[in-house]
C-alpha cells in the first residue's frame, strides 16, 4: 500500500471482522492533523474503500480526542501553503464520497474544526457520552472547509449557523438531538458498534454501492461547495485575518498556561 510518509503523525490500520479500523494515532497533539496526515488519510481511504478487500471502513482517534483539528504549529504562511492546506482537507471528503463502502466515524472524544467536519461526509457519526464537537474558525480567523457549508446545513439544518458563528461547544446529547450524531453508546462499545453497524449495513448479496451513490450528497454539489470555501479562505488569507487569528490562538494559550 503506497501512501505520503509520515513521521511522528501517524494513522494506525487495523482489520476487524473485515472492517478497517483508521486510527488517528497522534494522542499526545489531540490527533491533531497535518496535510501529510490528510494526504494519508485519502490514500487509505480510496485504496480501502474499493470494497474488493474489506466491507467497509471506520474512523477513529487515540486517547480523549477524536482530533483536534488543523495543527495550528504548522499553520500556513503562503499562498500556496494555504491552497494545500484546504486542498487536503478537501480531498479527505472526496475519498470518503466516492467509496463503494460504508464509512463511519467512530467519534471518541473532541472533534474540532476540520477533523469534525470530516465526519460530516461520513455515512454515519456514532458518539459515546465524551464527544462533543467545535467550530472555532469564526473567531480565529479562518474558514469553514470540507464542504462544510453544504453538509452541516444536510444534517442539522438552521443549527449550521450558531455551530459557525457562535461557536459552541455542542455535547453528545445535543449532538444527539440535532441529527449531528446517529447515536451515543458506551466508550467501550464504540468501535465494535461502528463494525456492527457496517456488517448490518453490507448484507451479502446486497446493493449498498449503489444506494451509498443514491443517498450521499452530489459530487457536483460537493465541488462546487469547495470553490466557495477556497474563495473565502482566499479572502481570509490574504486580508490578514487568518495570519491574526493563529497568532492570536497562540498568544490566548501561552496566556492560559
Amino acid at each position: 500500500m503506497t501512501v505520503p510518509s509520515v513521521t511522528e503523525e501517524q494513522i494506525a490500520v487495523d482489520i476487524v471482522r473485515d472492517v478497517a479500523v483508521l486510527t488517528l494515532d497522534r494522542s499526545e497533539k489531540l490527533n491533531a492533523l497535518t496535510v501529510a496526515m490528510r494526504l494519508r488519510l485519502a490514500a487509505l481511504v480510496r485504496e480501502l474503500g474499493t470494497g474488493d478487500a474489506v466491507r467497509g471502513i471506520v474512523l477513529t482517534g487515540r486517547g480523549r480526542a477524536f482530533s483536534a483539528g488543523e495543527d495550528l504549529q504548522q499553520a500556513p504562511t503562503t499562498d500556496e501553503e494555504v491552497d494545500r492546506a484546504f486542498e487536503s482537507f478537501h480531498d479527505v471528503t472526496r475519498a470518503i464520497l466516492e467509496t463503494r463502502v460504508p464509512v463511519v466515524a467512530a467519534v471518541n472524544g473532541l472533534a474540532v474544526g476540520g477533523a469534525s467536519e470530516i465526519t460530516l461526509c461520513c455515512d454515519a457519526r456514532i458518539g459515546t457520552p465524551a464527544t462533543s464537537y467545535f467550530q472555532p474558525e469564526n473567531a480565529r480567523g479562518l474558514t469553514i472547509s470540507n464542504a462544510t457549508s453544504l453538509l452541516l446545513r444536510r444534517l442539522v439544518g438552521n443549527h449550521a449557523m450558531r455551530m459557525v458563528l457562535a461557536s459552541p461547544r455542542v455535547p453528545a446529547d445535543e449532538a444527539l438531538r440535532i441529527g449531528l450524531l446517529d447515536e451515543v453508546v458506551d466508550p467501550d462499545a464504540l468501535v465494535d458498534h461502528a463494525v456492527e453497524t457496517v456488517h448490518a449495513w453490507t448484507p451479502d448479496g446486497g446493493t449498498t454501492a449503489l444506494h451509498l451513490a443514491l443517498l450521499r450528497p452530489l459530487l457536483a454539489e460537493v465541488e462546487a461547495a469547495f470553490a466557495r470555501e477556497d474563495v473565502a479562505a482566499r479572502e481570509a488569507w490574504t486580508s490578514g485575518l487568518l495570519t491574526a487569528g493563529v497568532a492570536g490562538f497562540w498568544n490566548t494559550k501561552e496566556t492560559s498556561a
